[in-house]
Protein backbone atom coordinates (compact mmCIF):
# COMPACT_ATOMS: atom_id res chain seq x y z
CA UNK A 1 0.00 0.00 0.00
CA UNK A 2 2.63 2.13 0.69
CA UNK A 3 3.36 2.34 -3.03
CA UNK A 4 -0.03 3.55 -3.69
CA UNK A 5 0.24 6.30 -0.68
CA UNK A 6 3.77 7.56 -2.72
CA UNK A 7 2.32 7.61 -6.06
CA UNK A 8 -0.88 9.50 -4.35
CA UNK A 9 1.29 12.11 -2.63
CA UNK A 10 3.52 12.83 -5.98
CA UNK A 11 0.36 13.28 -7.96
CA UNK A 12 -1.20 15.37 -5.10
CA UNK A 13 1.77 17.54 -4.66
CA UNK A 14 2.31 18.28 -8.56
CA UNK A 15 -0.55 19.49 -9.27
CA UNK A 16 -2.64 22.63 -8.48
CA UNK A 17 -6.08 20.84 -8.76
CA UNK A 18 -6.31 16.74 -8.47
CA UNK A 19 -9.56 14.85 -8.76
CA UNK A 20 -9.63 11.03 -7.87
CA UNK A 21 -12.98 10.14 -9.54
CA UNK A 22 -14.81 6.98 -11.00
CA UNK A 23 -14.43 7.12 -14.83
CA UNK A 24 -12.63 10.43 -16.44
CA UNK A 25 -13.59 14.11 -16.87
CA UNK A 26 -14.56 13.59 -20.26
CA UNK A 27 -16.39 10.21 -18.99
CA UNK A 28 -17.59 10.45 -15.67
CA UNK A 29 -18.76 6.97 -14.55
CA UNK A 30 -21.09 7.64 -11.24
CA UNK A 31 -23.29 10.24 -10.86
CA UNK A 32 -20.97 11.81 -8.09
CA UNK A 33 -17.88 12.22 -10.13
CA UNK A 34 -19.63 13.60 -12.94
CA UNK A 35 -21.09 16.35 -10.37
CA UNK A 36 -17.76 17.41 -9.31
CA UNK A 37 -16.08 17.21 -12.49
CA UNK A 38 -18.60 19.08 -14.40
CA UNK A 39 -18.80 22.22 -12.29
CA UNK A 40 -14.81 22.33 -12.53
CA UNK A 41 -15.07 21.66 -16.08
CA UNK A 42 -17.99 24.76 -16.40
CA UNK A 43 -16.02 26.56 -14.46
CA UNK A 44 -13.05 26.35 -16.90
CA UNK A 45 -10.72 24.93 -14.02
CA UNK A 46 -7.43 23.45 -15.17
CA UNK A 47 -7.44 19.55 -13.32
CA UNK A 48 -5.68 16.30 -13.30
CA UNK A 49 -7.84 13.72 -12.89
CA UNK A 50 -7.24 9.88 -11.53
CA UNK A 51 -9.79 7.14 -12.69
CA UNK A 52 -9.50 5.41 -9.13
CA UNK A 53 -11.73 2.15 -11.44
CA UNK A 54 -8.20 1.97 -13.66
CA UNK A 55 -6.40 0.92 -10.60
CA UNK A 56 -7.60 -1.05 -7.49
CA UNK A 57 -4.60 0.01 -4.98
CA UNK A 58 -5.19 3.56 -5.83
CA UNK A 59 -9.23 2.85 -5.10
CA UNK A 60 -8.21 2.02 -1.95
CA UNK A 61 -5.06 4.25 -1.45
CA UNK A 62 -6.83 7.38 -1.87
CA UNK A 63 -9.53 6.85 0.83
CA UNK A 64 -6.50 5.82 3.33
CA UNK A 65 -5.03 9.36 2.36
CA UNK A 66 -7.66 11.08 3.13
CA UNK A 67 -9.16 9.55 5.95
CA UNK A 68 -12.69 9.66 3.61
CA UNK A 69 -14.45 6.85 2.79
CA UNK A 70 -15.95 8.07 -0.37
CA UNK A 71 -14.95 9.14 -4.09
CA UNK A 72 -14.96 11.15 -5.76
CA UNK A 73 -12.24 13.76 -3.72
CA UNK A 74 -10.85 16.88 -4.57
CA UNK A 75 -7.38 18.11 -3.44
CA UNK A 76 -6.40 21.84 -3.95
CA UNK A 77 -2.71 22.94 -3.87
CA UNK A 78 -1.72 19.31 -2.10
CA UNK A 79 -4.88 19.88 0.54
CA UNK A 80 -7.83 17.67 0.32
CA UNK A 81 -10.97 19.76 0.02
CA UNK A 82 -13.36 17.49 0.06
CA UNK A 83 -16.41 14.85 -1.53
CA UNK A 84 -19.03 15.61 -3.96
CA UNK A 85 -21.50 16.98 -1.10
CA UNK A 86 -19.31 19.45 0.32
CA UNK A 87 -17.70 20.54 -3.31
CA UNK A 88 -21.52 20.99 -3.97
CA UNK A 89 -22.35 23.13 -0.82
CA UNK A 90 -19.22 25.02 -1.22
CA UNK A 91 -20.34 25.99 -5.29
CA UNK A 92 -23.28 27.33 -3.92
CA UNK A 93 -21.90 29.11 -0.95
CA UNK A 94 -18.90 30.94 -2.82
CA UNK A 95 -16.47 29.41 -0.88
CA UNK A 96 -14.75 27.24 -3.77
CA UNK A 97 -14.11 30.66 -5.38
CA UNK A 98 -12.87 31.98 -2.31
CA UNK A 99 -10.47 29.06 -2.18
CA UNK A 100 -9.48 29.04 -5.46
CA UNK A 101 -8.46 32.83 -5.19
CA UNK A 102 -6.85 32.68 -2.07
CA UNK A 103 -4.80 29.25 -3.27
CA UNK A 104 -4.28 31.46 -7.10
CA UNK A 105 -6.32 28.93 -9.15
CA UNK A 106 -7.15 30.07 -12.40
CA UNK A 107 -11.27 30.21 -12.88
CA UNK A 108 -14.10 31.82 -14.73
CA UNK A 109 -15.90 33.80 -11.62
CA UNK A 110 -18.80 34.38 -14.11
CA UNK A 111 -19.36 30.70 -15.02
CA UNK A 112 -18.98 30.42 -10.65
CA UNK A 113 -22.31 32.62 -10.59
CA UNK A 114 -24.04 31.61 -13.34
CA UNK A 115 -23.88 28.05 -11.24
CA UNK A 116 -25.30 29.76 -8.31
CA UNK A 117 -28.31 31.65 -9.85
CA UNK A 118 -29.40 28.35 -11.74
CA UNK A 119 -29.53 26.96 -8.53
CA UNK A 120 -30.74 30.14 -6.43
Amino acid sequence: MSDAKTRIDETVKANDVVLYMKGTKSMPQCGFSSRVAGVLNYMGVEFTEVNVLADEDIRQGIKDYSDWPTIPQLYVKGEFVGGCDIITEMTLSGELDQLFDEKGVTYDKAAAEKIREANA
